[in-house]
Parts: C-alpha cells; sequence; structure tokens
C-alpha cells in the first residue's frame, strides 16, 4: 500500500467505525462486569496515551449498552466481551452517528468551518437537553466526551453540573490523554480506568486492521516498534516519511539548548504547510522527548526543570492545536517550540 494511501485510510477512520479492539482485555472486563452487576457506576474516566484506543473502548461499551439494554438478559450475562456484530442496527447507527441513545462531545467546526480548539460550554450543555428530552430511544443514553481535556473552563463546569444530579440510566465515558490534569471535582465522580500502551504485537494487528496492511510488512512492524504502544502513533509513522521526520526531531532535541538555526529552518521546511501527518510526527517527536525526561532517574533531583519542561509542555500543545486549526505555518511552530525548550533546559 502506498504511504498517500495510508494517509488517507487514516484520516478516514474514526472510533465509532472501529468494531474490533486490540489489547485492554481487563479494562474491558471491567466495564463488562460493572454493566452486568446491574450497579455500574455512572461515570468512567478513560485515561491512558493517546493513540491506544480509549476512544475506540469508549464506543464500544456505547454499542453493547445500547445494544443491549436490560443488564440482566442472558445475553449480556453470557456475554465474554463488550463486541457487538458490526451488521447490528444499533451498530450501523453508531457508526452512522444517528443513534438517538448516544451524544458525544468533541471539538466541532466553528462558524467559518475551523476546528476548535476546545469544547465549548454551548456544546456541553447539549447534556442536559440529551438527557431531560423525552427518550428517542428506551432505556440508556450515553455521552462520549473525547476528550475531557480539550473543555474549556466553562464547559468543565456545565459537565460537572451534571454529573453532581446523573439522570436515571445514564451513562458517561470520559476520554482524557491526561487524567492528573483533569478537575478534580470531575475526577472525584468517575471509576477510572487506565489503559497501558498497547503490547508491539498488538498495535501490529490493530494498524493491519486500520490499513488493509498485511500483518507482516516490513513498514508496519517498523512503525509498531517505533510506536510505543501507541496504534495512533504507528499509524501517523506509516504517512510517508513521518518515522524520518520524527527522527530528525530526535536528533536535533538531543543538542539541545544549542540547536543550530539552519537545522531548524530545514525542519520546518520538512513539515510543509499542510500536512497533518508531518506535524503530528513533529509534536510526537517532543513528547516522547518530554516522557523521557519525566521518566529519567534525577528528574526528581530538578523539580524546577521539571516544573518548567511540564509548563513548555502545555504551550507547546497549544501552539500546535492552532496551527493545524488554523493551517498555520510550520515553521515559526518550530522555532518557537525550540526557543521555550532551550530556555527551558539551560
Amino acid at each position: 500500500m502506498s504511504a498517500r494511501k495510508v494517509e488517507q485510510e487514516i484520516a478516514a477512520r474514526h472510533p465509532r467505525e472501529t468494531p474490533d479492539l486490540f489489547g485492554h482485555r481487563e479494562a474491558e472486563t471491567a466495564l463488562l462486569d460493572a454493566y452486568r452487576s446491574g450497579r455500574i457506576p455512572h461515570a468512567w474516566l478513560i485515561g491512558g496515551a493517546q493513540g491506544i484506543g480509549k476512544a475506540t473502548l469508549a464506543y464500544r461499551m456505547a454499542r453493547f449498552v445500547l445494544a443491549f439494554r436490560n443488564p440482566k438478559s442472558s445475553q449480556v450475562q453470557a456475554a465474554p466481551t463488550l463486541r457487538v456484530d458490526p451488521s447490528d442496527p444499533v451498530a450501523r447507527q453508531i457508526t452512522a452517528g444517528a443513534h438517538g441513545g448516544l451524544l458525544v462531545l468533541e471539538r466541532g467546526l466553528n462558524d467559518r468551518g475551523v476546528m476548535r480548539t476546545v469544547i465549548t460550554v454551548d456544546e456541553t450543555r447539549e447534556t442536559i437537553s440529551f438527557f431531560g428530552s423525552t427518550a428517542a430511544v428506551d432505556g440508556w443514553r450515553v455521552c462520549i466526551v473525547d476528550t475531557v481535556d480539550e473543555l474549556n473552563p466553562n464547559a468543565a463546569n456545565a459537565l460537572l453540573k451534571i454529573l453532581e444530579e446523573p439522570p436515571q440510566q445514564s451513562l458517561f465515558l470520559l476520554v482524557s490523554h491526561a487524567p492528573s490534569r483533569v478537575l478534580p471535582t470531575i475526577l472525584s465522580r468517575c471509576r477510572k480506568l487506565l489503559l497501558r500502551p498497547l503490547e508491539t504485537s498488538d498495535v501490529v494487528r490493530a494498524a493491519s486492521a486500520a490499513t488493509d496492511m498485511a500483518a507482516d510488512d516490513p513498514a508496519l512492524a517498523e512503525a509498531a516498534a517505533a510506536s510505543e504502544g501507541s496504534v495512533g502513533r504507528a499509524l501517523a509513522l506509516l504517512g510517508g516519511d513521518a518515522l524520518k521526520l520524527q527522527q530528525r526531531t530526535a536528533a536535533l532535541l538531543a543538542t539541545l539548548p544549542s540547536v543550530d538555526p539552519r537545522e531548524l529552518h530545514a525542519l520546518g521546511d520538512a513539515l510543509g504547510t499542510s500536512d497533518r501527518v508531518a506535524l503530528a510526527a513533529f509534536i510526537d517527536g517532543i513528547d516522547r522527548w518530554m516522557s523521557e525526561r519525566m521518566r529519567s532517574g534525577d528528574a526528581n533531583a530538578n523539580l524546577p526543570r521539571l516544573a518548567r519542561l511540564a509548563e513548555v509542555w502545555e504551550k507547546v500543545v497549544r501552539a500546535a492545536r492552532d496551527t493545524e486549526a488554523y493551517n498555520l505555518e510550520r515553521k515559526p511552530l518550530v522555532f518557537s517550540v525550540f526557543s521555550m525548550l532551550a530556555e527551558a533546559t539551560r
């Protein structure tokens, strides 16, 4: 399969269209056991690194609950997993984004057709009308928030209000890439389900299913090995020269706090002007470098530097979102990111 075809496949896929879950059997069993007990917590926070299947698990749970509305039914009690056949009417409706029992809160387009950088309070208030109106379907209603990290402060407070007094037969599935940064008041009202990075073999199987590439394809194996357990990262690395770009970013990061401006210009040129996959590979390279600094054995010995890096990372994430949302030039982002990192590492 060509790099361009892989990139097109990646762009077209969405967790609601993914019926299969790779890895995370323990987490899936926890959700299934809680549901068939008849006493399932009304809110779950599904946390972990990006691209490891959190949203896929959330949609898988939503399909199961909406397809089998009675937790005491023989089908639920005998079910080995949360899998629902893709041909099931509920599964088809969810794939089409047309099931009346499911509300999804995620970043949308603004009036100019540009992707917002946050989930707004007006979008979050849809939960009130969703849970308060006459049911479009009998039984459960499910709300997926993908991701809770992207709620602006007013939106987070609006969600908190309905979590404090949840309606009957309501289920909230909150996806988070950084659970430690979620409002403590929201965290306290959720059952936490933290997912670990996937095994490389699971990354290979999931990426193969997402791209229709053969599981023994050398390019897929290379991307999976470099993915650190993230299918999303592996798919990004499969898009053209993303793996080489990530390696190039890592090489520049290794020279901090001194960086050759000529190399920064070259990296900015390599990012292009609108290549989503290249931008993701660059940010992913920064993320991996940051994670290594946070996990290093002497991290606690230099807490002020650690705090500076954490602050810089938040700024990098915001800048990257704005660059993608508004289709801004990539080169200024490269210089800005390395300038902040150089200052933080001196």
